[in-house]
C-alpha cells in the first residue's frame, strides 16, 4: 500500500480526467456521450476504494506470508517471480544498447525515428482510405423502411400497385418475416421519422413499406448488409414505374434528415432550383451515392376552377354553394346520419362514383340550384385555368433553401468520402448569376440572398460537431492529466515524459482497425480517449518506482532497468484484463470500434511504454543523477 498507493490514486484520477470532459460534448451526440464519463468515473472511484480496502484485506487472509531475501532492497533487486523473472534477461538485452554510455544516444535516436515512422504510417491509414472514418457505425436492427415517391399527381391506385410489386419482391427475401405497406398516408411515426418528418407525408403519390426482419440471432447477415442487398432490385422495380425508391435504415445514433444533405442557398427560387438540379446530377453520377432526391417536385399539371362571380350573382347562385358542391364531388360529404341507437352514428356520405374520381367532366356536370329553382351545371359558372403545381419553399433559420439528399452504400459507405468525392464536380457548377458555387461546411452563408452557395449538412455536420467537441475534450483531458502529474512529482518535465506514450496508442489503434476491416467511428475515438488515462497510469507506476529505487540508493541506470522488470508483470496483467473485457463487445456493431481501440491500443502501447518511458526518463535525468552521484561520493 505504501509503495503503490500514491501512484494508484494519481493514475485513477488521470483516467477520470481523460474521460470527464466528454460530458460537455454538445449537439445531437451530447446525450449519447454524457453517460460515459459519468459512469466510468464512478466505476473508477469504486474500484479505487475496493483496491485500498477489500484487496489488502483479502490478500492478508488468503496469501501466504513470505519474507524478502536478504539484501534485495540494498541492491535494487525487488522480489521477482513468474513473468518478471522470465523477462529479466530480455529487458537487460533491450536496455543495454539504449543506456550504453557511448552508443546509447545514437540507439535512442534510432528508436525515436522508428516510433515516429510507425506513427506516421498509422496516421496515413485513414488518409489513404485503408481505414474508413465514419461518425455513426451501422447497427444491426430488426427492421428497415422502404420509402416510395411517385411523380406528383399520381393516383393512389397506381402508387398502391407499385408498392404491391415491391412487397412481392420483399416476400422472397429469406430474412424478411413480414411487412406492411402504407399508401397515401404516413406510417406510424418512428425514431427516424421524427427528424425526417415522415408524418407530413400524404397524398396519392407517396407510400412506404415497414419491413421486419428475423431476430439478429437467427440470421447471419446484419441489417445493413440486407438493406444493401435488396436496394438495387427495389430501385429497379420502382424505376420501371417512375418511382423514386429509398431504403432507410434506423440510425444507431441521432437521426438526421439524410446521411448526405446539400443545402442550396441563393437570391432567387428558380436559381436555387436550377443549382439543386445540377447538384443532383453530380450526386447521381458519383459511384456509391444512392437514394438521391431533392426537395423540389416535378412539374405537374394543375387545374384551377375560377368562379364567374358576375354570372353566379345574376343567377342567384351563392359562391359557397358552388364550392360545397365541388368539395362533395371530390371528397364527399356527410349529408346526414343514421340514427339506429348505436354508440356512434353512421354517416351517409354523398360523393361521385369511384369510377368518376379524377374525371373533371363528371365534376363539372354537377349542378347547383339557381334562385329561380332551375338546376345549373357548374360548367356554366366556372372557367378552367391550366397551370402547374407550385414548388414547395423550405426555410432553415428563416433562410429559403433547396435541398439535395442522398445516402452512401458500397465499399466506401461513409458519407464523408461521398462528400469529398463530389466536391470537384460541384465546384464547377455555374450559377445563374455567373460565378462559381460557394461551399460551406460548418455554417450557413453570411449573405444567403446575395450569392449562390452550398452548405453540407446531415451526418457530415454531426461528424464535425462530435469530433470537434471530442477533440476539445481530449485536449482538456490532457491538460488536466498534466496538472495532476505536476502536482504529484513537482516537476514540469516529468509529466511530459509520463504523457509521451499517449501518441503511441495510435500505432495500435489504426492498424488494428485495418486488420479487423472496421471503420474508425465515434466509439473508436472514445477508446482512444480512455487509452490516454490508461497508458499514463503505466507511466506513473514506472517513473514512481524509478524514484523509489533511487531514494533507496540504487544506481540510476540500474533503477531504470529494474523498474521495467518489476513493473512489467502488473502492467501487462492489468492491460490484459482490460483487453479481455473488450473482447466481449468486439462483435457488437456499434461498440466494435471501442473494443478494437482498447485491444490493439493497449497491446501495442503497453509493450512500447515499458521500453520508451524508462529510456526517456534516463535520457532526461541522466546528467542530473550523475552529478548528484558525484556530490554524494565526494562527501
Amino acid at each position: 500500500m505504501d509503495e503503490v498507493g500514491g501512484p494508484t490514486i494519481l493514475a485513477t484520477f488521470t483516467v477520470i480526467a481523460a474521460l470527464l470532459p466528454m460530458a460537455f460534448v454538445s449537439g445531437l451526440m451530447g446525450p449519447y456521450m454524457s453517460p460515459i464519463p459519468i459512469n466510468a468515473s464512478m466505476g473508477m472511484l469504486l474500484s479505487l476504494a475496493i483496491a485500498f480496502m477489500v484487496t489488502p484485506w483479502l490478500a492478508r487472509i488468503w496469501m501466504k506470508e513470505s519474507a524478502p531475501k536478504k539484501g534485495e532492497h540494498s541492491t535494487g533487486e525487488h522480489p521477482t517471480s513468474g513473468l518478471s523473472t522470465k523477462l529479466t534477461p530480455l529487458f537487460k538485452r533491450v536496455f543495454g544498447p539504449l543506456l550504453d554510455e557511448k552508443s546509447g544516444g545514437k540507439n535512442r535516436g534510432i528508436l525515436g525515428i522508428g516510433i515516429a515512422v510507425l506513427i506516421a504510417i498509422s496516421v496515413a491509414l485513414p488518409a489513404t482510405g485503408v481505414v474508413l472514418l465514419k461518425m455513426l457505425p451501422f447497427d444491426n436492427k430488426s427492421e428497415f423502411q422502404v420509402v416510395v415517391d411517385m411523380p406528383v399527381g399520381t393516383p393512389l391506385e397506381e402508387t398502391a400497385a407499385v408498392l404491391h410489386e415491391l412487397s412481392a419482391y420483399l416476400a422472397t427475401v429469406p430474412e424478411v418475416t413480414d411487412y406492411q405497406a402504407y399508401v397515401g398516408t404516413a406510417a406510424p411515426i418512428n425514431f427516424n421519422g421524427l427528424v425526417r418528418q415522415y408524418y407530413l407525408r400524404s397524398g396519392g403519390e407517396v407510400g412506404d413499406i415497414q419491413v421486419n426482419l428475423l431476430d439478429k440471432h437467427d440470421r447471419s447477415d446484419q441489417s445493413h448488409a440486407i438493406a444493401t442487398r435488396v436496394r438495387p432490385e427495389l430501385q429497379r422495380i420502382g424505376s420501371l414505374r417512375g418511382a423514386n425508391v429509398k431504403v432507410v435504415e434506423v440510425p444507431p445514433g441521432p437521426p438526421v434528415l439524410s446521411p448526405i444533405v446539400a443545402e442550396i442557398y441563393g437570391p432567387e427560387a428558380q436559381g436555387r432550383r436550377e443549382v439543386a438540379k445540377a447538384v443532383r446530377v453530380v450526386f447521381e453520377k458519383t459511384p456509391g451515392i444512392v437514394d438521391v432526391d431533392d426537395s423540389s417536385i416535378a412539374d405537374a399539371p394543375r387545374k384551377i376552377l375560377l368562379v364567374d362571380r358576375r354570372k353566379a350573382a345574376m343567377l342567384g347562385v351563392p359562391q359557397q354553394a358552388i364550392v360545397t358542391t365541388l368539395r362533395t364531388g371530390l371528397a364527399g360529404t356527410s349529408a346526414t346520419y343514421i340514427h339506429d341507437a348505436s354508440k356512434y352514428p353512421a354517416p351517409v356520405i354523398l360523393q361521385l362514383p369511384q369510377q368518376s374520381h379524377g374525371d373533371l367532366n363528371a365534376l363539372l356536370q354537377l349542378t347547383v340550384r339557381a334562385a329561380s329553382g332551375r338546376l345549373v351545371a357548374i360548367r356554366e359558372l366556372v372557367t378552367v385555368s391550366d397551370t402547374v403545381r407550385e414548388q414547395p419553399v423550405f426555410h432553415k433559420d428563416l433562410l429559403p433553401l433547396n435541398m439535395v439528399v442522398a445516402d452512401m452504400a458500397g465499399k466506401l459507405d461513409s458519407p464523408l468520402y461521398g462528400v469529398f468525392a463530389m466536391r470537384k464536380d460541384i465546384a464547377a457548377i455555374a450559377t445563374p448569376g455567373g460565378g462559381n458555387l460557394v461551399e460551406y461546411f460548418i455554417r450557413q452563408p453570411e449573405d444567403a440572398l446575395r450569392e449562390y452557395a452550398i452548405k453540407w449538412d446531415g451526418e457530415s455536420q454531426v461528424t464535425y460537431e462530435t469530433f470537434r467537441d471530442m477533440g476539445a475534450a481530449y485536449a482538456v483531458g490532457l491538460v488536466l492529466i498534466y496538472l495532476l502529474v505536476v502536482a504529484q512529482f513537482g516537476s514540469y518535465l516529468t509529466p511530459l515524459i509520463i504523457m509521451a506514450p499517449i501518441p503511441l496508442t495510435i500505432i495500435g489503434v489504426m492498424p488494428g482497425h485495418a486488420i479487423m476491416g472496421a471503420q474508425y467511428t465515434a466509439t473508436s475515438m472514445i477508446g482512444m480517449i480512455a487509452l490516454a488515462g490508461i497508458i499514463v497510469r503505466n507511466s506513473i507506476l514506472l517513473v514512481d518506482f524509478i524514484n523509489l529505487l533511487v531514494r533507496q540508493g540504487v544506481a540510476f541506470k540500474k533503477a531504470v532497468v529494474q523498474s521495467a522488470i518489476t513493473r512489467a508483470q502488473p502492467i501487462m496483467l492489468t492491460g490484459l484484463a482490460a483487453m479481455l473485457g473488450a473482447f466481449f463487445i468486439l462483435d457488437d456493431p456499434i461498440f466494435n470500434g471501442l473494443a478494437i481501440s482498447l485491444i490493439f491500443g493497449i497491446s501495442v502501447s503497453t509493450v512500447l511504454t515499458l521500453v520508451v518511458i524508462p529510456t526517456l526518463y534516463f535520457a532526461a535525468y541522466r546528467n542530473r543523477n550523475e552529478a548528484l552521484a558525484k556530490e554524494v561520493s565526494s562527501v
